[in-house]
């Protein structure tokens, strides 16, 4: 519970009132009128403005009333405004219009003060009143108004909404000053007409997880920026905004009588928004300037001026700091729900698309526009077992992104079974066991848990470090989400769209037995911090309880508290001593004791180091690491090739297809050489192999290389295109493929070392069969005609708009975008999800090659009427330019919707 004390007495009122030789008016106003209220009635300069302010503010410090602040400041501002527009002549002439947070009524102490001059549509009128709008602007200023100007006619305001979803949103809250009624009049109605609900709803979802990313994509940073990161005011503004967009309200009350949120839930609301708002406005006045992140430097004085108190086994800081994330994690969850409903809304026909999950056990389960949902919003007050099947079943099913409402208000609704019968369960704990060992969806499975309070419940040493601060140089997270992006990091070296990140760790992990003992390692290496004492040696009896509660074996066991006792043991000896001396590294070698132990070590230390912030890792530090390892294996003996791991398999199994071709080890060796540790776990042993056949003497050929065989899965063709890469390859060979009429249905996207793209693609269906044409001749076709389109450099044709399937059309799929960069800025993953139809592939890669976007690795995947597609983009351009991003996903959801 916050306390807040009363701050400033009653006559800094006064002081402050008599100092700005105000008091008198004040003290001979009528009774019925406050202080507050005179001073804004005299509002005509700079300093009745800094005396107004002040009065504002210090009510404010005493009451810590937010919205009544908000409110005095924006109407000081008006009141100014309007005074001195009139002062420079301008009257009716155009009008004076608030936008943005001003045009809501409600300023923060050192906000903008975004305003729009409207202009009449007569260009020689508009002219004429060039001079007064530079005199008003400049009037602004000279009296302590930071305004953010824009001068437009009502055609320009529509021209640059269109084109700007940033200016869209601002004119959304437009609210008129003064001037000319009709002019605003028109304003709103030209905007009305223009702005379409459902557009502005997907810009602003792709605006919000750009922004997500910017901040690390958590609420759970030790700095969080209040307004903007995840879980910020911005992210119950979203909420605003798309609502009335969508004429469902202005308020969240009104979306409470819409039957869009519970009574729970807008309380929630309105208790969380106070909260950061207080929280915002406090820190403004703490620092002078307009400052919205909770840097170390503010936490103690913002803890001090809310009325916080320091507490026995807390530090005021970190117990402002903890309700904040309890806050920020609350209108995470909210926005999701919320936004959930209102796209519903919006997208009626797409929100009633319902598939079932397959798998025994799932009957409770379906899928909704790429949402996990639940048939009964009673489920898991009847079967608490369910509660760990729900992540799960949302682990095995790729196509799912999020939970549904349903799900969330539901497990808050059973957080009282989530009891220690419940954790005790054997079911339980089975599940929990499976969920970690899922080959994908382990990472986001977890987060979900943990922003469900569900991980928390079911692991209660984990749940006391949820929000916990860590005070030092190194880590940027805090220790819950730290443990998070640890799991995360370990989980990343397994899946195969990763391995470009880094290549050695990948290829470590492939090899090693029992992969999922690293990511229970990862959770609970730091669970015991905040305990007082080494907390890596309190780890290790919550380790063991937790092997053994869930059935470990005592090899198993002995390696995780092994670990959790050793974690931070690697890079302190890599970062720390001389890795170069035989001595140091025979001792680290004695420590570590095998191979087993050295690899998992090294896993888990690369994890947990780009674990505490994104700016900590570098290759210096990989260097060391790397060094360290390599030499301590020597010293062990040398590292002995697993013949049943995946990655060995796949190469062994090839040379020997290869062998019977008459080709010895030695003559691929350069081509070998130039693929990475993704080619080789994506592609299966016969692919490997007839890729090679027909490469291995043309690693550096100058003429694309096109081979085309009969699949060996199935119907179709697989055909491979080797040939120096180039930014518009990509669409190419999917335009050339949508010209003949065929179907691409798989596609695997590599680059090499040395700069050339080696892509496969399973392709079925073409008017060249529908011809009488027999396979062999089609075969040389595609061969002949796919390398004279990759010789010539024609622009690009058009792509032809194939129509939706009568299933598609009955079960329509919203079209789905999700763009974000990986950890080292190199490139960008690209997920895209909705309907398939002829040509839908060369739409895309169209797209990409408009805007000079070039393709790393792709996988294609066609599930009946649905395409899942994951494309690695290089981040040359979209690094560069922020709004690209933007743009690009836009126009690929339009192209997918088309």
């Amino acid at each position: 519970m916050l306390k807040y004390s009363l701050g400033l007495k009653a006559v800094t009122l006064l002081r402050i009132a008599l100092q700005a030789s105000l008091l008198d008016q004040a003290w001979l106003a009528p009774k019925s009128m406050s202080m507050m209220q005179q001073a804004a009635k005299s509002i005509t300069d700079a300093a009745s403005l800094r005396t107004a302010r002040e009065i504002a503010y210090a009510e404010f410090r005493e009451t810590q009333a937010v919205s009544k602040l908000t409110k005095q400041l924006s109407k000081l501002s008006d009141e100014l405004l309007v005074h001195l527009w009139n002062s420079c002549g301008l009257s009716n002439e155009a009008a004076l219009v608030a936008v943005g947070g001003f045009g809501r009524g409600a300023l923060f102490p050192y906000s903008d003060i975004d305003i729009l001059i409207l202009l009449p549509a007569d260009e020689k009128l508009a002219a004429s009143l060039s001079k007064k709008i530079e005199q008003f602007v400049a009037s602004c200023w000279d009296t302590g108004l930071e305004i953010g100007s824009s001068v437009r006619t009502v055609a320009e305001c529509i021209s640059e909404s269109e084109q700007d979803i940033t200016v869209r949103t601002s004119l959304l809250e437009s609210r008129l000053l003064c001037g000319k009624k009709q002019l605003f009049k028109e304003f709103a109605k030209a905007y009305e007409s223009a702005l379409d609900p459902k557009a502005f709803f997907q810009a602003k979802q792709a605006e919000q997880i750009q922004r997500h990313y910017k901040y690390q994509d958590t609420p759970y940073s030790l700095e969080p920026n209040c307004k903007e990161s995840p879980g910020g005011l911005r992210d119950l503004q979203v909420i605003s905004w798309v609502s009335k967009a969508a004429l469902l309200g202005n308020t969240f009350k009104d979306l409470n009588q819409a039957g869009l949120v519970t009574q729970r839930e807008l309380t929630e609301l309105n208790r969380n928004q106070r909260f950061l708002e207080i929280l915002r406005a406090n820190l403004h006045l703490l620092a002078g300037r307009r400052q919205d992140v909770l840097a170390f430097d503010w936490q103690a004085a913002l803890a001090a001026s809310m009325g916080i108190q320091e507490e026995s086994s807390r530090q005021a800081s970190e117990a402002i700091m903890r309700r904040y994330y309890w806050a920020a994690k609350a209108v995470t969850q909210l926005n999701d729900v919320l936004l959930q409903n209102i796209e519903a809304l919006l997208f009626p026909q797409e929100s009633k698309t319902t598939h079932p999950i397959p798998g025994e056990g799932n009957e409770y389960f379906i899928e909704r526009q790429g949402v996990l949902d639940i048939t009964d919003p009673q489920l898991y007050q009847k079967h608490p077992e369910q509660i760990l099947r729900t992540f799960l079943v949302f682990a095995q099913t790729a196509n799912v992104k999020s939970l549904s409402a349903t799900i969330f208000r539901a497990l808050y609704n059973a957080r009282q079974k989530m009891d220690s019968k419940w954790r005790a369960n054997p079911i339980n704990r089975a599940l929990f066991m499976e969920i970690l060992k899922q080959p994908e969806g382990v990472s986001r499975a977890f987060q979900l848990m943990n922003r469900s309070s569900v991980l928390g419940r079911y692991l209660p040493a984990f749940r006391r470090i949820v929000g916990q601060m860590q005070h030092d140089l190194f880590h940027v997270y805090t220790v819950d989400q730290h443990i998070l992006m640890v799991l995360r990091n370990v989980r990343r070296f397994m899946v195969i769209e990763y391995t470009h990140e880094f290549p050695f760790c990948s290829s470590l992990i492939a090899h090693f037995e029992k992969p999922w003992l690293l990511v229970i390692a990862a959770l609970f290496h730091d669970i015991a911090k905040g305990r007082g004492g080494d907390h890596s040696q309190l780890g290790k009896a919550d380790t063991r309880k937790f092997a053994k509660d869930h059935g470990l074996d005592k090899k198993d066991t002995e390696l995780l508290v092994w670990l959790v006792a050793e974690h931070l043991n690697m890079s302190q000896v890599a970062q720390k001593q001389d890795i170069t001396d035989p001595d140091v590294v025979r001792a680290f070698a004695k420590k570590v004791g095998d191979e087993r132990h050295l690899t998992a070590l090294y896993l888990l230390t690369v994890a947990d180091v780009r674990g505490t912030s994104p700016k900590v890792w570098n290759a210096w530090k990989g260097k060391l690491l790397e060094d360290l390892y390599r030499a301590t294996l020597r010293v062990l003996g040398g590292a002995k090739p697993d013949a049943s791991s995946e990655l060995a398999q796949h190469q062994e199994e090839s040379r020997a297809k290869l062998r019977l071709y008459g080709i010895n080890d030695d003559s691929y060796e350069d081509l070998w050489q130039q693929l990475d540790v993704a080619f080789f776990l994506r592609q299966d042993s016969s692919d490997i192999a007839w890729l090679t056949r027909h490469l291995y003497n043309k690693v550096n050929s100058e003429q694309p290389i096109v081979r085309a065989r009969l699949s060996p899965i199935g119907e179709g063709l697989q055909v491979a295109v080797y040939v120096k890469d180039q930014e518009d390859l990509f669409a190419r060979i999917c335009a050339y493929f949508e010209r003949h009429g065929f179907s691409i249905w798989d596609a695997r996207i590599h680059t090499t070392r040395h700069g050339y793209a080696l892509d496969t693609f399973q392709i079925s269906g073409s008017n060249l069969v529908d011809e009488g044409g027999s396979y062999r001749d089609i075969i040389q076709l595609v061969e002949f005609e796919l390398t004279s389109a990759l010789t010539n450099a024609d622009p690009l044709p058009h792509p032809s708009m194939g129509r939706l399937s009568r299933q598609s059309r009955t079960f329509p799929i919203q079209p789905r975008v999700h763009m974000v960069p990986d950890d080292r800025g190199r490139y960008y993953t690209l997920a895209l999800s909705a309907s398939d139809r002829t040509g839908l592939l060369y739409t895309i890669s169209r797209v990409l090659a408009k805007h000079q976007v070039s393709i790393h690795t792709a996988r294609i995947n066609t599930l009946g009427e649905r395409v899942e597609d994951i494309l690695l983009l290089d981040a040359a351009n979209l690094g560069k330019n922020p709004k690209l991003q933007i743009q690009l996903e836009t126009e690929l959801l339009e192209a997918l919707g088309a």
